[in-house]
């Protein structure tokens, strides 16, 4: 995304994956690519701040791939500075106007962050569906499964053996085993739960409680607290649980939206 001064959006462009830690020295390819299309007729010299956000952009401090961005910037002809920072800076950015405060986003994974201007000053929980995650899309559908392998005969367990094509608990145990994509299943949790399911609103209850811990984790109760990630930004009972506990609190809430204007946010703010 491009913009002026005043943050009118003149351009926007998309490309291929851009998670180096994924694609490695591709990423800056596919970054570049996009940003090309997003300037369109404007001339890339007249560009006088940028910031990119990206999930793995940690991977950036290998010579290699940070040489490929530089590469990518001046093929561009871009001469300003242009920081790469983390999906969760630019998630804090796009949810309110604080310089300082915490992320917590809840997707298919799940992870909260400190975030200061346009650095990360600590990070909780983002372990992957198997050390963590707690509160994620992931999470809520493997924990859908759970309870069906334990429970065949109640709705959820219905729904559940639906989803994954399953005559009886051994069916669903293979099918858990090949590793399918449990992250499919936080839609049925979620309309489950808003409709009343015991089973589903225990899990969404249990999810809600994790995902606050996660934050808590972070030990800054004052800051206020940008929600993002598809469970925390669309009406869902995980945001609802999420949000009323906070705001029983009295935290500052704010809800992330585009990324690329949170990143637009921010570069006007260096500039």
């Amino acid at each position: 995304m491009v913009t002026d001064l005043d943050g009118t959006v003149l351009g926007r462009g998309s490309a291929g994956p851009g998670n180096p830690s994924a694609t490695g020295a591709p990423a800056a390819r596919a970054i570049g690519s996009a940003l090309r299309s997003a300037l369109g007729t404007i001339d890339p010299a007249s560009v006088t701040a940028g910031v990119v956000g990206v999930a793995g952009a940690s991977a950036v401090a290998d010579p290699a791939i940070r040489s490929a961005f530089d590469e990518e910037w001046a093929a561009l002809g871009l001469t300003c500075e242009i920081p790469i920072v983390g999906d969760a800076v630019t998630a804090f950015a796009a949810g309110g106007d604080w310089t300082a405060g915490a992320v917590l986003i809840s997707g298919t994974g799940a992870v909260a962050a400190l975030v200061d201007d346009l650095e990360v000053t600590r990070v909780a929980d983002g372990l992957g569906w198997l050390l963590g995650d707690e509160g994620s899309g992931l999470w809520l559908g493997l924990q859908a499964v759970r309870r069906a392998a334990r429970a065949w005969h109640t709705p959820l367990a219905r729904e559940v053996a639906a989803h994954a094509g399953a005559a009886t608990p051994d069916d669903l145990v293979h099918w858990a085993q090949a590793l399918p994509p449990f992250g499919t299943l936080a839609p049925l949790v979620c309309e489950l739960a808003g409709g009343g399911d015991p089973d589903a609103a225990a899990i969404v209850s249990d999810g809600a409680a994790r995902l606050v811990a996660t934050l808590d984790e972070l030990e800054a109760p004052d800051a206020p607290v940008v929600l993002a990630g598809g469970l925390l930004t669309a009406d869902t009972p995980i945001r609802r649980a999420v949000a009323a506990g906070l705001q029983a609190r009295g935290t500052a809430l704010g809800t992330a939206g585009d990324p690329a204007l949170g990143a637009a946010r921010l570069a006007l703010r260096r500039r």
